[in-house]
């Protein structure tokens, strides 16, 4: 079962249930990505941020995930946080195991862009200077 572990959810991402999802005797790599909220975005102060996700996207997340799965034999798990979110917060977690480090690399990164990419799920940042911005949007 290459794909592990797929979640849209509200509550707090764990990495240790993503470790978890992807134990395996067969696995001599294991890489994991985590995207957190930080304080600035291009040289601007952050101060907080949202996500919003459209109904499709726990769908085009598992299409995502086959696809790298494949790509790469490798299996996966990836989580995105959506709601409300304080700096320092988990905001995405996207592993991949592998018999060899080279391709849980790999596959890991083709997983974290091609979700950023694919994946409708669009942040809302509000900063420091009282703007706001939609990022993601189609």
């Amino acid at each position: 079962m290459p794909v592990r572990l797929l979640d849209i959810r509200e509550t707090p991402l764990d990495v240790a249930e993503v470790v978890s999802a992807l134990g395996s005797n067969s696995a001599g790599g294991l890489n994991i990505f985590v995207g957190m909220v930080r304080d600035h975005d291009h040289g601007r102060g952050v101060t907080g941020l949202g996500y919003s996700a459209h109904p499709t996207a726990l769908g085009k997340l598992a299409e995502v995930a086959e696809r790298i799965a494949d790509r790469h034999g490798v299996d996966v798990a990836a989580v995105h946080r959506i709601g409300d979110l304080a700096i320092g917060d988990i905001a995405v977690i996207v592993a991949t195991t592998a018999a060899h480090r080279g391709a849980a690399f790999d596959a890991t990164r083709d997983l974290i862009d091609t979700l950023k990419s694919e994946v409708p799920i669009w942040k809302h940042q509000r900063f420091a200077d009282g703007a706001e911005e939609w990022v993601g949007l189609p």
